[in-house]
């Protein structure tokens, strides 16, 4: 029986220790915007928030989770999708096909927590998710656009 806080509403889940927190969260939980891709780690394509900061939950067994931990997926970063690099993310068409654009979401939103200015070279350390279609240049824009939303500027 595992514990779990995620979108801040309290879950226990019948699931051996061992099972990666991606499956938990997409089978036990429902909650689908976390996407599995390379299943190692590597793509960041399952990226989700443990207090805040970016994780593999593809890799990240579920007993790793310590009682109190807050997990966010993307259907928690906003109730209505309205958050800045969501925002950003439609009116400058970041995503192709869009199937990794949640990890990448998430993965912005750790940066920008812990820096709200990045550059692009901290953007390129920090976002390294994969992305088959290769938006990169799109996601830098989405991500200086929310930083100006942020700042109160340009609404994105």
């Amino acid at each position: 029986m595992a514990k779990l806080k995620v979108n801040g509403q309290e879950h226990e889940v019948e699931v051996d220790g061992s099972t990666p927190l991606l499956w938990v969260l997409r089978e036990q939980l429902g909650l689908t915007g976390t996407k599995y891709a390379c299943g190692i780690g590597i793509c960041g394509s399952c990226t989700v928030h443990v207090d805040g900061k970016a994780v593999r939950s593809c890799t990240l067994p579920v007993s790793s989770i310590e009682a109190g931990q807050s997990i966010t997926t993307i259907e928690g970063l906003s109730p209505d999708n309205s958050h800045p690099l969501q925002a950003a993310w439609k009116a400058l068409d970041v995503p192709q096909c869009g199937y990794c654009q949640p990890g990448i979401i998430m993965a912005a939103a750790a940066l920008l927590n812990e820096n709200p200015d990045p550059s692009d070279a901290d953007i390129d350390a920090r976002v390294d998710n994969i992305c088959r279609c290769g938006t990169f240049n799109r996601v830098r824009r989405g991500i200086h656009q929310a930083v100006k939303h942020m700042k109160g500027g340009r609404s994105a």
